[in-house]
């Protein structure tokens, strides 16, 4: 009876010993696992992050230039006033924080001396295109150099000269040969006078 007694209390002495080591390893391997979850959820969150701000500061750099460019209407002429006082006329096709490209332009050209005053000086519009050094009908200028630009009226004296100029030139600008006196054309700033007044004028002249 004692042999068989001692057995018995030794049976549960050993059941207690192995479910004691059973909590201890289940225990140590949760915050393993916990922290891994904690590294991994921290990590999407710092992406997401990432990516929203971003996403935010695209946004932001192409809003600017997308709300001027819808200013410009394209069914206009735009006018484009630098910082030097020279004056370009044409379409604004591109607009951003860096650059303005214009085409279809017209300039300002002052004819005659430049010592004469402003009120006395003759100014005609002229075609880009003609010039010395040949240049293309497109032009990308810095925006730093920009001060302002606007869109025109149609009923302006600047859109109308530009106007009359295209209808006579349906084909295009032509230039001036090498070695004439004027390699630019320009546009009319004022009405040509009939052919009944100019065969009037030299009737009265040669009578």
């Amino acid at each position: 009876m004692e042999f068989n007694n001692s057995i018995l209390n030794q049976q549960p002495q050993g059941q207690v010993g192995r479910a004691g080591k059973a909590p201890m390893s289940s225990g140590a391997k949760k915050p393993k696992n916990r922290s891994k979850w904690i590294n991994i959820i921290s990590l999407v969150l710092l992406a997401s992050i990432t990516l929203l701000v971003c996403a935010l500061l695209f946004i932001t750099s192409t809003s600017k230039g997308a709300r001027e460019i819808d200013l410009v209407d394209s069914s206009k002429f735009q006018a484009v006033f630098l910082e030097g006082g020279q004056v370009y006329f044409g379409k604004i096709r591109t607009i951003n924080e860096n650059y303005i490209k214009l085409d279809n332009i017209f300039y300002l050209r002052v004819n005659g001396e430049e010592k004469e005053t402003k009120a006395n000086q003759d100014v005609s519009l002229s075609r880009l295109g003609c010039e010395l050094h040949g240049p293309q009908d497109q032009m990308t200028i810095t925006r730093s150099q920009v001060s302002f630009w606007e869109n025109l009226k149609d009923d302006g004296q600047v859109v109308k000269a530009i106007n009359e100029f295209i209808k006579q030139n349906p084909n295009g600008q032509k230039c001036a040969e090498p070695g004439s006196q004027s390699s630019t054309q320009q546009a009319p700033t004022s009405p040509a006078p009939s052919q009944g007044s100019t065969a009037q004028e030299s009737n009265t002249q040669n009578p």
